[in-house]
């Protein structure tokens, strides 16, 4: 069909003839409500924008000297932004002479990472920018599916939140403590 004919046509239906794809021999073009289709389109990215999920970089910081309970405290901290699906920026804060033994700084970005193995991968080793050492940890892939809910398992019916404390389903599983209601009828 040549092109006055298409756009006679379209103009007669009260559409508009768009071209589809130009670099075709002949071009292709389609007879369409053009405002309704970009419309759509726009709706269409709204929608997808909606629905993607962002990913926060959340930040720990350490000193060359934290230790024992501080340390512990932030890799909870760790380990729970890992499990919300969140990327984790670990810095280690030098002061003073102690920018000169980057190995400390190294050794617990490396132990936090030993601790977190589990739960993440590391997306930036460490590296040295001025007086911060800063490495970067990404949730794994596994663990990410299983928070939006594609790799979770259904509930089927009669499933429980406890596991029984007896009985043939109980076997493997540790032992609970008896209570005196058990003690009083053994």
């Amino acid at each position: 069909m040549d092109t006055r004919a298409a756009m006679e046509r379209a103009d007669s239906l009260g559409l508009q003839l768009v071209e589809v794809n130009p670099k075709a021999n002949p071009p292709v073009c389609k007879i369409m409500d053009y405002g309704r289709y970009k419309y759509e389109m726009a709706k269409k990215e709204r929608d997808a924008r909606r629905n993607q999920t962002r990913v926060e970089v959340k930040e720990v910081k350490f000193r060359p000297k934290t230790a024992g309970h501080d340390f512990d405290y932030k890799l909870r901290h760790v380990r729970r932004f890992l499990e919300d699906g969140d990327k984790v920026r670990l810095l280690v804060q030098f002061r003073g002479r102690e920018v000169v033994h980057p190995e400390t700084g190294r050794s617990i970005l490396e132990r936090v990472c030993k601790e977190v193995a589990d739960l993440a991968t590391v997306v930036q080793m460490p590296s040295m920018e001025g007086n911060r050492m800063n490495m970067i940890l990404a949730p794994k892939k596994s663990r990410q599916q299983g928070r939006s809910g594609k790799a979770a398992a259904p509930a089927g019916k009669g499933d429980s939140a406890r596991a029984p404390s007896h009985g043939p389903a109980a076997e493997g599983a540790p032992a609970a403590e008896p209570t005196p209601a058990d003690t009083a009828a053994g």
